[in-house]
């Protein structure tokens, strides 16, 4: 107990997320490899792999409702599945591939941590890897990593997108990463959270401002300001992300987010005189 107790040298500390990182590969990749592959879900067999073949090649004027409605979800994140479906990999090398994706969602969720104990002793060390053990041993995230669903990885820009919002609260964060370019880096993350699944938005929308006014001073004008700027990066990130995809679905159908909403673009389509 009181080695846990004293100060770990910086250059020791410097390996602490690269050794987490490895950690957690290593637990990931296991799933796939103690089960010797992954399930393929009825969401694989109706549209995980018909949207990763869209990613690839757009079939809209091939194909109406192949996967039902669902077709027309944001595809790109499902085109790593069908590519390696198609090339013939095996069932455990796609787990493992698939399993090292989701690793960009361990640097966020250990940063997290660091904020909330950003000690430098072994114990601080300590709790901070267990803290992103945690995090992962849930039953609803654990069987993500045998099978095809992107829900966690679409959730990784989320995930990135609150640990920047606080890390003006680490104490230890560097100088470089003002409070202006957190909150703009964490709209950005925030904006592409919601272009990869829209049902991230409530989220985006309930939790980000308050998180950004919560790492903004005590005064009330730059907790707003803050707010506002991370409003505006969040479009802009959901833009650059969504767009090209968005812009597909508007030529072909009249709606960038259809089919949701679509009665609500149709005075946009006949303002601009859309035809199809």
């Amino acid at each position: 107990m009181i080695a846990l107790e004293r100060d770990i040298r910086p250059s020791l500390l410097r390996w602490e997320l690269p050794a987490v990182c490895l950690l957690a590969w290593l637990a990931f990749i296991s799933i796939p490899l103690g089960e010797g592959g992954i399930g393929l879900s009825w969401d694989a067999l109706n549209h995980h792999i018909y949207l990763g073949w869209t990613a690839e090649t757009p079939r809209f004027d091939q194909d109406f409702l192949a996967g039902s409605y669902q077709s027309y979800q944001f595809p790109y994140l499902y085109w790593p599945v069908y590519k390696m479906a198609v090339s013939g990999w095996s069932g455990k090398w796609a787990g493992v591939m698939l399993a090292t994706l989701h690793l960009w969602v361990v640097p966020p969720v250990w940063m997290l941590g660091r904020t909330c104990m950003p000690g430098r002793t072994g114990f601080d060390v300590l709790m901070r890897t267990l803290a992103v053990a945690m995090a992962f041993l849930t039953g609803v995230v654990l069987s993500l990593f045998d099978s095809t669903s992107n829900d966690l990885m679409a959730a990784i820009p989320l995930v990135w997108a609150l640990a920047v919002a606080l890390e003006p609260l680490n104490t230890h964060h560097r100088d470089w990463l003002t409070s202006d370019r957190t909150v703009l880096l964490s709209g950005f993350f925030a904006g592409a959270a919601v272009a990869c699944k829209l049902s991230n938005g409530p989220l985006a929308i309930v939790v980000m401002p308050a998180l950004w006014m919560l790492a903004s001073g005590r005064s009330l004008k730059p907790r707003l300001r803050q707010v506002v700027t991370g409003g505006v990066a969040t479009l802009i990130g959901y833009g650059l992300i969504y767009g090209y995809w968005g812009a597909q679905l508007w030529h072909h159908f009249g709606n960038p987010i259809f089919p949701f909403y679509d009665t609500l673009f149709a005075p946009l389509r006949d303002l601009t005189g859309w035809t199809r």
